[in-house]
C-alpha cells in the first residue's frame, strides 16, 4: 500500500452541495428550446459570456431602448406545493413584457436568473420551457441568464425566478402620459386573475383562514384551488402593439402590484384624476378573498388588479375605434371611466 493511499478523499465542489455537471446537463436539455426564441437580431449562442443582439437601426430614426426587470413572487409557493413549474416562466416575461409595451415598447430580448439550493433538471427544464413560450407569445428573443445552485440559501425544494427584458420605441413613439386632459375615456382590460401580484395576502387568507388544501375544488372558481392561483399573468403585448400601429393612445398603465389606485397615477399629469366606474365583471377569486379575509374595499383596490390588468386612456373621439380593435385582438373590454380635473387621484365610484 502506498504512502498516500489511506488520506482522505479530497472534497469536491459537488460535495458542498453544488453540481456542475447537473447545471451543464439542465442546460443542454433546453437548448433547443432557447434557440427557437432567437430573433434574425441574435448574434450569441448559448455558452457565451454575454448576449448579443444587434438592432436594426434602419427600422429606427431615433430608437429608445426600454428595459425592466421584476419576480414571479410568491407565486412561486403555489409551483412548489403543486410540483407544477411550467407556467410561471411565462407568467415572467408576460409580466416585463407588460412593464414596457405601455411605453409603446417592442420587447426584443429577455434574460432570466434561477436561484435554488439544488438543482434538479426537470424543474430547470419545466421553467426554462416556461420562459420560452412566454417569450415566444410575446416577440422576444431569450438570449441569456444565470442559474445559480446556492446550497442552504434557500428551502430545499424552493427556488426564486427572476426576469429582465429589453425592448425599444422610436422616441417620438413613446407613451408617457403627458397628452392626458380631463374628458379623456379610461379603458379597461380584463385580467385572467391574480396574475402575479398580492399573494401572500391571497396565500394567507386562502390557505391560513380557509384551510383550503391547494388541491380543493371550490365551486365558486370552477376548478381548484390550485389551478386558480396559477392562472396565468395575461401578456397584452401584441394586442397593445397591433392598437397602437393604428390608433394615437394618450397613455397605458400595468395594473400589478398598488393595483388601479397606485399604478394609474403613475401616468397622470398634475392637473388629472382618474374617475374609475366600477362597472367591469369582478372574478370569484376576488370576491372570495374579500369575504373571507374581510379585506376593505380600498385595500383589495391597493393589492389585487381586481380584474382589470391593463389600463388606456385615449380621447374621447377615438374611443369606439379602439375598443373595437382590442376586441378584436381577443381582449374583453371595459369603458371604466374618465379623467377629471385633479391632482393624481384615482376616485372609485
Amino acid at each position: 500500500m502506498s504512502k498516500g493511499s489511506d488520506k482522505a478523499k479530497g472534497l469536491t465542489y459537488e460535495d458542498s452541495g453544488v453540481s456542475i455537471d447537473t447545471m451543464d446537463a439542465g442546460l443542454m436539455d433546453v437548448a433547443d428550446i432557447v434557440k427557437s426564441t432567437y430573433r434574425k437580431e441574435v448574434l450569441s449562442h448559448q455558452g457565451q459570456f454575454g448576449g448579443l443582439f444587434a438592432l436594426n437601426k434602419e427600422k429606427y430614426d431615433e430608437p429608445v431602448l426600454v428595459s425592466s426587470t421584476d419576480s414571479v413572487g410568491t407565486k412561486l409557493k403555489v409551483a412548489f406545493m403543486l410540483n407544477k413549474h411550467d407556467t410561471v416562466g411565462a407568467d415572467l416575461v408576460a409580466h416585463c413584457g407588460n412593464d414596457i409595451v405601455v411605453l409603446g415598447a417592442e420587447p426584443l430580448f429577455f434574460l432570466d436568473y434561477l436561484g435554488t439550493s439544488k438543482l434538479e433538471r426537470s424543474v430547470m427544464a419545466q421553467l426554462i420551457e416556461g420562459v420560452a413560450r412566454g417569450c415566444k407569445d410575446n416577440g422576444c428573443a431569450l438570449i441569456g441568464g444565470e442559474t445559480a445552485e446556492l446550497p442552504s440559501f434557500y428551502h430545499p425544494g424552493e427556488y426564486d425566478l427572476v426576469g429582465a427584458i429589453v425592448g425599444v420605441v422610436e422616441r417620438r413613439n413613446i407613451i408617457n402620459g403627458e397628452n392626458i386632459k380631463p374628458g379623456d375615456t379610461i379603458i379597461g382590460l380584463a385580467s385572467f386573475g391574480l396574475h402575479t401580484n398580492g399573494y401572500s395576502l391571497a396565500r394567507k387568507i386562502i390557505f391560513d383562514i380557509c384551510a383550503y388544501d391547494v388541491r380543493d375544488f371550490v365551486k365558486e372558481f370552477g376548478m381548484t384551488v390550485g389551478e386558480e392561483l396559477l392562472k396565468p399573468h395575461k401578456s397584452y403585448v401584441k394586442s397593445i402593439l397591433s392598437l397602437i400601429s393604428k390608433y394615437t393612445v394618450k397613455g397605458i398603465a400595468h395594473i400589478t402590484g398598488g393595483g388601479l389606485i397606485d399604478n394609474v397615477p403613475r401616468i397622470l399629469p398634475e392637473n388629472c384624476s382618474a374617475l374609475i366606474e366600477k362597472n367591469w365583471d369582478v372574478l370569484p377569486i376576488f370576491e372570495l378573498l374579500q369575504e373571507k379575509g374581510n379585506v376593505d374595499i380600498m385595500e383589495m383596490h391597493r393589492t389585487f388588479n381586481m380584474g382589470i390588468g391593463m389600463v388606456i386612456i385615449a380621447a374621447s373621439e377615438d374611443t369606439d375605434p379602439i375598443v373595437k380593435e382590442l376586441e378584436n385582438s381577443g381582449e374583453i373590454v371595459y369603458r371604466i371611466g374618465k379623467i377629471v380635473e385633479g391632482n393624481k387621484k384615482v376616485i372609485l365610484s
